[in-house]
């Protein structure tokens, strides 16, 4: 054993051996190429010496040769360590300038060491971690950046007359928080614009040929932005594509995102005037996906997967642009309210998407933003479908465990939205639930995986409540929040195990989500009589319409009737009800009723109501199925029974052997329930008939399963008995819908008027006040 090597060590050479012998190969590379350009700079250097003439040069333009030679012999990162004194500058040429050694404004290169250690942090990150923090900078880095600052500040105390100089002819060297942007101009001069100057010097072109004629502000050096370069820039981008021009709207943007935002930040550009962060808003959203595309373009497989050559320089280059524009657009869309913009800025984003896939923290802020947009109360229905649209585009490119973290983050945003339910909200919440149903379809295997952790979290959320039952314990199960979670994944079941739908599957049970139904059904049936009080009755109602759903779509038999018939049972069906000038209740937006409603009419009438229309819809199911006579033969006759009960008036009865007790009527008086129940009790039976009638002219056994399943398959329900009836039920149901949503449309305009009217008043109060 002592021989063997550590299990470390095997995973090590499995995992991190080959990606190590390639970091050493590269620095090896590295070392030999500064090793290269020191052995060419001190030849350089013997050249210099020797050359006639250079001495007077050297003696005019500068103190000492000595100090001349320690600047030629100096690198970039050398001349900015500081701990030197630097030479005397103030009597030189202008000339002269151009022998000084110009500091790069490319990025500062990091040496072997720095390359190792962040190759090692990166590679020491968990695996189970979904959003892990991969690009963040390492804190040995960060160190050297800020030494690098504090160079440059002793720079401006000790020479303000050099640090000046840099200011004006290379100021992005100096522009220390944008220091990482600075190689887009580098990959600028190979745009065919700019093959014409690239002979010319820095001091004659300046840094930066897109700000030219630019207006600096003495006050607070920040850069005016004007309509005449918006349309400089756009030109650029539409016309020539220029990464340069992109890099400056970039930077614009930012200033334009945080435009309100007390970070303390001082931005290169800034803008005063409204019409110029309209169109340089409209110019960033609109053309810097189009320039992305151009350089580095997208390319999508016939599965939706989308690729981008992240391992060229140019990507390289240009990320530090990708996560500084996709930082000011998560914080815009953070703080914008009109609808309009938002969505803009969405559908700007959804072309972004592609290349923000190896940036796993941005991608944390950027989903968590657009489903706190999606699952916003406020937000309208047409900015929620883009929402939507984005995340389903994030969901088909990504990789398994971004599509994990994105399902969790979808449904705690639904789960929250879904908080408060009423009228108005409750159509905004069913289209929530319906787009978020279709995301579990697109990876099956991480949806069901996914479902089966939250729905063992409702599980045991019952279990505790009922297990460990206290006063306000059955809180967690009656709410909105379980409600509409049992009711979303009845709806992600419903719509991916049904083979109407899904051609794709020849029964539900081919579905990989398919499992998860038993589950599902034990937990609604449990929550729907956890407390079989009349208080609870509609919520009852609510998750025997999820259990509707799910049996309809898979063909599996629930059993519902019987916890319809309980309800029938009760004292609050079979006594006579107090009259009532009470409103009928809307039971899809409440959960408990009111106790003012108990016992009255109105709650009695408005409970048979939906008694019937879904004892119809749970048999309406089963219509067309060959065994349906003997499937409601045992609820037919409670019903029977149950009207018997309520509709007679019964037999005084002898009280003590000599005396009759007072008559006293017996039923829940109330006819219009009892012809409903009537009607509903002739409709199944007029059904079962005809079932009868048509089963007698087949010729197979109970045990063909084949030709069982198939019988009257190819029947529309409408053309049997129940089913018209159904029908019937359903456009009813509709035309009382239509009539109310007018009403509450009514309501809405005249709440708005109202609204109007107390601001006017305000209004003029105000102003009446300022003129006394």
């Amino acid at each position: 054993m002592a021989g063997q090597p550590k299990k470390s060590t095997k995973k090590f050479e499995k995992k991190h051996l080959k990606d190590a012998l390639e970091r050493r190969k590269e620095v090896s590379k590295i070392k030999q190429k500064h090793q290269v350009q020191a052995k060419k700079k001190a030849r350089n250097a013997k050249v210099n010496a020797s050359a006639p003439g250079n001495d007077a040069e050297s003696a005019t333009a500068q103190p000492s040769s000595k100090e001349q030679n320690k600047l030629d012999e100096m690198s970039v990162d050398q001349f900015f360590q500081g701990g030197f004194e630097l030479p005397e500058l103030k009597k030189a040429k202008p000339a002269a300038k151009s022998d000084l050694p110009m500091p790069s404004t490319g990025k500062r290169k990091r040496d072997a060491k720095d390359a190792g250690t962040e190759d090692s942090n990166n590679s020491s990150e968990a695996d189970g971690q979904v959003f892990s923090s991969d690009d963040e900078v390492s804190s040995g880095e960060k160190n050297g950046l800020e030494n690098h600052q504090d160079d440059l500040d002793a720079l401006a105390a000790k020479d303000p007359e050099f640090y000046k100089y840099l200011q004006e002819n290379d100021a992005e060297l100096l522009d220390f928080a944008d220091r990482d942007l600075a190689e887009v101009d580098q990959l600028s001069a190979d745009e065919k614009s700019r093959k014409k100057k690239n002979n010319r010097t820095m001091t004659a072109e300046g840094p930066d040929e897109s700000i030219r004629g630019e207006e600096l502000d003495d006050s607070t050096g920040q850069i005016e932005v004007a309509m005449p370069m918006v349309t400089k820039w756009k030109t650029a981008m539409t016309d020539q594509h220029s990464l340069r021009a992109m890099r400056q709207v970039v930077l614009a943007f930012r200033t334009a995102a945080y435009v309100n935002a007390d970070d303390g930040k001082i931005h290169k550009y800034s803008i005063s005037s409204p019409d110029v962060y309209h169109q340089l808003l409209m110019l960033a959203l609109e053309h810097i996906p189009s320039v992305l595309q151009h350089h580095i373009p997208v390319k999508e497989s016939a599965t939706g997967k989308a690729r981008v050559a992240m391992d060229t320089k140019k990507f390289r280059t240009l990320t530090p642009l990708l996560q500084s524009h996709s930082t000011a657009v998560i914080h815009l869309l953070e703080n914008l309210s009109d609808a309009s913009t938002t969505k803009k800025t969405l559908h700007s984003l959804m072309m972004l998407l592609p290349y923000l896939l190896s940036f796993k923290k941005v991608l944390k802020s950027l989903v968590k933003c657009i489903v706190d947009i999606w699952s916003d109360a406020s937000t309208a229905d047409p900015t929620r479908i883009t929402a939507f649209l984005v995340i389903r585009r994030l969901i088909v490119i990504s990789d398994a465990s971004i599509r994990t973290a994105i399902l969790k983050t979808t449904y705690q945003g639904l789960v929250k939205g879904s908080r408060i339910t009423n009228p108005h909200t409750l159509p905004a919440i069913n289209l929530m639930k319906n787009s978020a149903a279709e995301l579990w379809g697109i990876d099956r295997v991480i949806g069901y995986t996914t479902g089966f952790v939250y729905i063992r979290q409702l599980a045991v959320h019952l279990r505790t409540t009922i297990t460990q039952p206290t006063k306000d314990s059955y809180k967690q199960i009656y709410n909105w929040q379980y409600t509409h979670s049992l009711d979303f994944w009845s709806r992600v079941i419903s719509t991916h195990c049904n083979p109407t739908s899904d051609p794709s599957l020849k029964v539900s049970s081919d579905s990989s989500l398919h499992p998860l139904l038993y589950p599902l059904v034990q937990i609604t049936l449990g929550a729907l009589r956890l407390i079989p009080t009349p208080t609870y009755y509609p919520l009852r109602f609510q998750l025997t319409r999820s259990l509707l759903r799910l049996s309809r779509a898979t063909t599996t038999y629930i059993p519902l009737a019987p916890s319809l018939l309980e309800v029938l049972q009760s004292t609050e069906m079979t006594e006579p009800p107090k009259p009532s000038t009470l409103k009928s209740l809307d039971f899809t937006t409440a959960l408990r009723v009111p106790k003012p409603y108990l016992r009255t009419r109105t709650y009695q009438d408005g409970v048979g109501e939906q008694i019937v229309e879904l004892m119809a819809e749970f048999f309406s199911i089963w219509a067309k199925h060959i065994a349906f006579p003997e499937l409601m033969l045992p609820p037919v006759v409670h019903l029977k029974r149950w009207l018997k009960t309520v509709s007679s008036s019964a037999k005084p009865k002898l009280s003590n052997g000599a005396k009759r007790a007072p008559d006293k009527a017996k039923g829940n008086k109330n006819s219009r329930l009892n012809s409903s129940v009537s009607l509903l009790i002739q409709k199944l039976e007029s059904n079962a008939h005809w079932i009868e009638e048509c089963r007698r002219h087949v010729d197979f056994g109970p045990s063909n399963r084949e030709d069982v399943d198939g019988f009257l398959r190819d029947v529309p329900l409408e053309d049997t008995p129940l089913g018209a009836f159904v029908e019937g039920l359903r456009k009813k149901i509709e035309e009382k819908e239509k009539m109310l949503e007018s009403v509450r449309e009514s309501e809405r305009r005249d709440r708005a008027k109202d609204r109007e009217e107390e601001e006017e008043l305000e209004l003029d109060t105000a102003e009446e006040g300022e003129k006394e």
